[in-house]
């Protein structure tokens, strides 16, 4: 029942509008957009509301309307919603604020205001509400930019100015739906997000949000979008960086307040994007083209300057320009002649602007390289009294050379301001993707080519284990010696090693386990030995081991010795943090004593696959190392796989009370002769 009412509130065929100026401005901008609906303003102080005769109160409806924007304080706000929902209204935008954002007495409001909910859909309190450009439908007490369409995007903001900023765009986004949600007190992102995605006239959904709030919900909307193909982009403030509460491990000081969010949104194939002018062009890519199968790309340019722009912004972005094929080369030698060089970027010079059949067959027959996406440069002039020859020419020849030959295809201007909002119109109206700016275009690009490999991906995920489950007792920390050994347990593999409490039983170790070795102070409270001194590395004879252990009994009374490890190809680092809202985080990254300065590392969620590891490894800097980089020994990445699946078995048959866990370095031996765990630390609940 209540999605109904969300699907009634977002989709209306009846409005009310309760309040004064911000309702009159409801009825106004419905009238405006072209609600054929009946709409009823009720005041008791405003005969008509934009010339339309007001109701004295809820009980003279003549029917329950399916949306009621709701403009009047927040306790006579409580009571209206009470009555609407007893007669079976569809949903209510909440406008006044006064409930949980104010302290204790609002949080007491914003519990009887869900109360008398009931089944009805809501947005709010404190919030602009919705218009809905499919239907004709504004919610909104204030200005907005967008029209009337048959279909496009829509766009979720938890910021009423955000949402009215992206509405006023003149980058030619069609946006179908556009919804503020101010406090969430009911319906949130999630909710929101499954009401779009039972409206096929949705093509994509972009969240402009500062937290998520219900993780499950989010994931089981997010799954859901992937399994229709509705491309989900988002941006999301607040992910700076920040130090862990606790930072015992490096792991903590390396996992920010966005590593979490990120994970979850790898694993359910939700689109990252960095900026607002990105997020835009993201969103009218993948509404066009909702995944790429590769980021392969072709660029097409009348200048050499733009064609260097476009291959160095691929490069650094990760796109990759494939030479053409001869049979695609000798086509376009005879299109072009021999004065220009075939070529991907291709620079077709200006031997052919403005003659139309030329620039077609120039344009088709690059688009038929087998390639994901072609990208065509061109900059549009937009002032009155210019001759635009040659301009005309090549915006039909780009769309009937993309109808022709099926390819995903774009226009790029080479700054945003230099494609004219007609312009764009008419490129999406012809299944050709109008960018704006070279690196946003690559970076849109780059994005739909990940969601056509994340969304394979996610449509066999499960949601993440332990989200929102806090780990319950007090906390402890194991010590090195005693976390290797749980570790072990499940998997992981140690250097030969004991546990001594003297200088000689520490010598007579070192002699059972051959020289060079290792003498390291053991305590639970050295979280960072080598900082302290506790470490002393590449021991190679009795007196050695034994003057080690005298200069760190200050640290502790029990010692490590064990064998060093030699021939490493590098050192990783794996730990194990735990996020507030997704649980725990695996991370792997270069490791050592570097491991916070380099931070070349990435984020996986539980349960973790092989799969998964493999993908993240191909990612990092430091999986280059274990490949072999420039002709140094590869290590042996099978070995660090299984390593890292040990780590993740320990962590789901501990999920409820680990809190933290730190491998660093694991180091990564040649092929073949597998990784060590050279130092560890848990820290868990009794």
């Amino acid at each position: 029942m209540t999605a109904v009412g969300l699907d009634r509130l977002l989709r209306p065929r009846s409005v009310a509008a309760i309040g004064g100026r911000e309702a009159e401005k409801v009825v106004l901008e419905c009238k405006k957009v072209g609600f054929d609906g009946p709409v009823y303003p009720i005041s008791r102080s405003r005969p008509t509301m934009a010339g339309v005769p007001s109701l004295g109160s809820i009980a003279d409806l003549p029917e329950p309307p399916d949306a009621v924007f709701l403009a009047i304080p927040a306790e006579p706000t409580i009571e209206a919603v009470g009555q609407l929902s007893a007669m079976g209204a569809g949903g209510v935008v909440i406008y006044a604020s006064g409930f949980a954002e104010t302290g204790a007495l609002g949080l007491d409001r914003q519990k009887r205001l869900l109360a008398a909910a009931g089944d009805m859909g809501m947005l709010g309190p404190n919030c602009y509400g919705a218009v809905n450009y499919l239907d004709g439908v504004a919610l909104w007490p204030d200005d907005h930019g967008g029209k009337r369409i048959e279909r496009g995007v829509a766009l979720i903001s938890q910021s009423g100015n955000v949402a009215i900023s992206l509405s006023m765009q003149e980058r030619g986004l069609p946006v179908a739906q556009l919804a503020a949600l101010g406090n969430q007190a009911k319906d949130g992102v999630p909710s929101v997000m499954r009401s779009l995605l039972r409206d096929d006239r949705v093509t994509a959904i972009g969240l402009f949000i500062e937290s998520v709030g219900d993780i499950p919900g989010f994931c089981e909307a997010a799954l859901q979008a992937a399994k229709q193909g509705v491309p989900v982009v988002v941006l999301k403030t607040g992910d700076s960086d920040a130090a862990a509460r606790v930072a015992l491990s490096h792991t903590s000081s390396m996992t920010g307040s966005s590593a979490g969010f990120n994970a979850l949104c790898d694993r359910l194939a939700v689109i990252r994007a960095e900026t607002l002018p990105q997020f835009l062009e993201i969103l009218k890519f993948v509404h066009v083209h909702p995944g790429l199968d590769g980021r392969r790309i072709l660029t097409m340019s009348c200048s050499g300057g733009e064609a260097g722009i476009l291959a160095d912004l691929a490069e650094k972005i990760g796109l990759s320009m494939p030479p053409f094929a001869k049979d695609r080369a000798d086509a376009l030698l005879d299109v072009l002649g021999d004065k220009v060089t075939i070529d991907n970027p291709l620079d077709y010079h200006t031997y052919i602007w403005g003659n139309g059949p030329a620039m077609t067959a120039c344009f088709t027959e690059a688009l038929r390289q087998d390639v994901d996406a072609g990208i065509l440069a061109l900059d549009t002039p937009d002032r009155a009294g210019l001759d635009l020859f040659g301009w005309p020419e090549a915006m039909d020849a780009i769309i009937a050379a993309a109808k022709e030959t099926g390819r995903p295809t774009a226009v790029a201007s080479s700054l945003p301001e230099n494609m004219p909002v007609a312009l764009s119109e008419r490129f999406l109206a012809a299944g050709v993707v109008p960018l704006q700016g070279f690196d946003d275009a690559l970076k849109a690009v780059d994005r739909a080519a990940w969601y056509g490999e994340a969304r394979g991906r996610a449509l066999d995920a499960s949601p993440p284990l332990g989200f929102g489950l806090a780990a319950q007792g007090r906390s402890v920390v194991l010590d090195e010696w005693r976390s290797k050994k749980a570790l072990q347990a499940f998997g992981l593999a140690l250097p030969q090693g004991s546990l001594v409490s003297s200088a000689s039983e520490a010598v007579a170790a070192a002699e059972a386990i051959g020289y060079p070795v290792v003498v390291k102070a053991c305590a639970a409270e050295l979280a960072h030995k080598t900082e302290a001194g506790g470490v002393a590395l590449n021991l190679a004879d009795a007196d050695a081991v034994a003057t080690a252990v005298d200069n760190m009994t200050s640290l502790s009374e029990r010692f490590i010795v064990e064998s060093m490890a030699r021939d490493g190809v590098c050192e990783v680092i794996v730990g194990v943090t735990r996020d507030e809202q997704v649980g725990p985080m695996l991370m792997i990254g270069a490791g050592g004593i570097l491991a916070e300065l380099l931070k070349d590392a990435a984020v996986l969620l539980f349960p973790v696959l092989e799969a998964d590891v493999a993908r993240v490894l191909d990612r990092l800097t430091v999986g280059k190392l274990i490949a072999g980089y420039r002709g140094k020994p590869a290590g042996d990445r099978q070995a660090l796989i299984e390593a890292v699946l040990a780590v993740a078995r320990f962590v789901e048959a501990h999920i409820d009370r680990l809190e933290e866990l730190d491998i660093n370095p694991l180091i990564v031996l040649p092929q073949g002769r597998g990784v060590v765990a050279a130092d560890a630390l848990i820290r868990w609940t009794e």
